[in-house]
């Protein structure tokens, strides 16, 4: 294939714009195939023709959904503009392969592996519409031609030798091969062009061969019937794509276009012949669609081979099977960066040359999807542990360290496995979960396989669904909070309430903190929710000292409200903190933020700065499911808090009677401990009048949990409480105002 003309211009050299790229691009083009056209028209005005399929092909490029039909159209016009010779057709491809995505690149950025491989079939397209449009024009001209030649043989007697004359010329001169043979098959003329086809020295062997002896088994079942219904009159013509072997035993591909001649009463009498070679076009379309759907690193299958294969397994019969096994490989990023691409890329190789080893049996394929991605399919019969089987040889191969840039590499990954029988899920279905597998495999640890589970999915879809719908129902308002009294075990006052958020969620009703706040974490909504359930909670404890003062101990109603260790983590949780109570009116100490003791496991004096600095305001600072993690407890020497809140794990040991001495013994050493420290304890999870008043013996000092109340809305939380002298009187208003609120 010639090359392109260089553009003058640097390379990467962005234009004015869109259209100047495109004009560009056709400027390009007509350089490179203007001296092979045969058209009247000025270099310039065939710039000018081909400007308009330039932006059909800019235009096929970015289509989503992609479609390479309109290649074919700027082929066929090619032609239509009398760009016949072959190399017009090189020319065009190879601009198209080197320039159509520098310089006609719309603003909607494709990724490089997908651009590349929607160019190829962009070329391939080209290529066919160029070969149709050629094919047919040929054909028109040369049947039309043969025709009027094996006519004129019947014509007069003294027309004869001119009509033999002009045949002649016709078919010896054509480019096609032709050949005439009689209703038996009979080959009785054939021209040098379709000799040349077949190989030198079989001019004997074609004229003795009957046509029905040109066999081949690659033969479409309806191009004999076709044949049959031509020499028996019912058909006038018929043209198939045909395949013959050749002497020295390859194959030659060919579009085959047999007529049907009659006598002058109108009987049949011959058949005609005209054979186009498209050995060499069958060839470039194979290799075209091999680009297209191989992967140009691994040589594997691509994504869309892939999903051809497994739309063709899932549409199989009802009752077959297919297993399916998506692996992605573990820490693969961190090759990238500390190795650098290259030696990723040769990592990649090496995995993909693994797994086709392990897939080598009959119904057994491997492709890769993009980036560290592979999948493995297999159909054969009887599939059930199959699948299983499969994935434990990938996790075996890849258990084999591999050598790369000197070092040795241990190579794990997850694996998703789906099993099922075809005509139940459609392939995305199927790859979604096998995805949603994968991903569970993963945070288990990874380097191990999953199977499937329906339940599994759905929680996972739901858990997706809920991560999309957070921000809008952040805005719409759907979030809201309850609060739980905190009461004081010594003389059963009000101490303050913690405030919970909660989503009421349009389709799944009213979801707990345990169903968003992770999916908040990991999105990084949690910093604007968090927010605002400060400033609502500060607002709400606003109200409630305008309308009921201070505690009986003369000390303001606490709000206690949650920490998330995103928020520890942002840079601005200190101002928002001061401009929100600022704002609201409310004294610091009224306030309490609830740090969770396993996010201050190993924190360093760059995490405690915005606490100590909030613990300097005066705002108290709770640590949140104390004795549930590892930390030492020398470090609470250099912590900033002010509160320990119990874990309600130390308090179940404690709701029978008597209480375990070893939970008793526990709590009472943590009391000791924080009492020492000049911490206050508050219990979590109290829901028996045995744990409240074991816990009021060993010195706690505040305790909330169901014996008291249930978290509710802000009007029943201190309703008919404060003032109350003992736990129990506590307990009794607490529970009256949640059943009459």
């Amino acid at each position: 294939m010639s090359k392109p003309p260089q553009s003058p211009g640097p390379p990467g050299a962005d234009p004015d714009g869109p259209e100047d790229r495109v004009r560009r691009f056709a400027t390009i083009w007509s350089r490179a195939i203007f001296p092979a056209t045969a058209t009247s028209m000025t270099r310039p005005e065939f710039e000018h023709h081909l400007l308009p399929l330039a932006r059909i092909l800019s235009e096929a490029l970015h289509r989503r959904p992609f479609d390479p039909a309109p290649a074919q159209r700027v082929g066929a016009a090619l032609i239509e503009a009398h760009c016949t010779d072959p190399e017009a057709l090189s020319g065009t491809l190879g601009v198209v392969e080197s320039y159509l995505v520098l310089y006609c690149d719309t603003g909607q950025e494709l990724p490089a592996e997908e651009a590349r491989a929607r160019c190829s079939r962009l070329q391939h397209a080209l290529a066919a519409g160029f070969a149709q449009a050629l094919r047919e024009r040929t054909l028109a001209e040369q049947e039309a031609i043969a025709r009027s030649a094996l006519m004129a043989r019947s014509a007069a007697e003294e027309a004869l030798h001119t009509t033999e004359t002009r045949f002649r010329a016709v078919f010896d001169g054509a480019a096609v091969g032709i050949g005439i043979a009689d209703l038996d098959g009979n080959v009785l003329e054939v021209n040098e062009t379709l000799l040349r086809m077949f190989g030198p020295g079989l001019e004997r062997q074609v004229r003795s061969r009957k046509v029905p002896e040109w066999v081949h088994p690659e033969d479409s079942p309806h191009v004999w019937r076709l044949y049959e219904e031509l020499v028996c009159g019912e058909r006038e013509h018929y043209r198939v794509e045909k395949p013959y072997y050749r002497g020295d035993g390859t194959v030659l591909w060919t579009n085959l276009t047999v007529s049907l001649l009659r006598d002058a009463e109108g009987r049949p009498q011959y058949q005609l012949g005209l054979v186009e070679d498209t050995t060499e076009r069958r060839l470039l379309n194979l290799r075209l669609r091999y680009e297209a759907t191989h992967d140009a690193l691994t040589g594997l299958p691509n994504r869309t081979l892939f999903f051809e294969r497994l739309e063709k397994a899932l549409a199989s019969d009802k009752g077959s099977r297919f297993g399916l096994c998506y692996l992605d490989l573990d820490g693969f990023k961190a090759v990238n960066d500390s190795l650098g691409h290259s030696a990723g890329d040769r990592l990649l190789v090496e995995v993909a040359d693994r797994l086709q080893s392990c897939a080598t049996g009959p119904g057994e394929m491997v492709a890769r999807l993009g980036g560290d991605e592979f999948v493995a399919l297999t159909t054969r019969p009887g599939t059930g542990r199959e699948p299983d089987d499969l994935a434990m040889r990938i996790l075996s191969a890849l258990s084999v360290p591999i050598r790369l840039e000197g070092r040795e590499l241990t190579v794990r990954g997850s694996i998703g496995v789906v099993e099922g029988t075809a005509g139940e899920r459609s392939p995305a279905e199927v790859l979604r979960s096998a995805d949603i597998t994968m991903y569970r495999a993963k945070s288990a640890g990874g380097n191990r396989f999953e199977t499937a589970d329906a339940e599994a999915d759905a929680r996972a879809i739901t858990r997706h669904g809920l991560t999309n719908a957070l921000p809008a129902a952040l805005e719409r308002g759907e979030f809201f909070i309850e609060y739980q009294p905190l009461v004081d075990l010594g003389d059963g006052s009000v101490h303050g309430a913690e405030a919970l958020v909660r989503w009421s969620h349009p389709q799944h009703g009213v979801l707990g903190p345990d169903r968003f706040i992770p999916l908040a974490e990991h999105t990084g909504l949690i910093v604007p929710l968090g927010r605002w359930v400060l400033e609502e909670s500060v607002r709400q404890a606003t109200a409630w000292q305008e309308k009921h003062g201070d505690r009986a101990d003369g000390g303001p109603l606490r709000i206690n409200v949650n920490l998330s260790p995103t928020q520890l983590h942002h840079p601005g949780l200190v101002a928002d903190t001061a401009e929100v109570l600022e704002r609201a009116g409310l004294e610091p100490g009224a306030l309490c933020l609830e740090v969770t003791e396993s996010a201050l496991i190993g924190a360093d004096d760059d995490l405690l700065k915005p606490l100590r600095q909030l613990a300097e305001m005066g705002v108290d600072i709770a640590l949140d499911d104390f004795g549930t993690g590892y930390s030492n407890l020398a470090n609470l020497r250099r912590m900033p808090v002010s509160v320990l809140k119990l874990d309600r794990a130390f308090t179940l040991g404690m709701q029978q009677s008597p209480p375990d001495p070893v939970d008793v013994k526990i709590v009472e050493g943590i009391v000791s401990l924080a009492h020492s420290l000049d911490l206050a304890v508050t219990v979590e999870g109290v829901e028996t009048g045995v744990q409240a008043e074991q816990l009021r013996e060993l010195g706690c000092d505040t305790a909330q949990g169901w014996y008291y109340a249930r978290p509710g809305p802000p009007e029943r939380v201190l309703a008919g409480v404060l003032g109350s002298s003992s736990p129990g009187q506590a307990r009794a208003a607490l529970s009256l105002a949640d059943t009459t609120g």
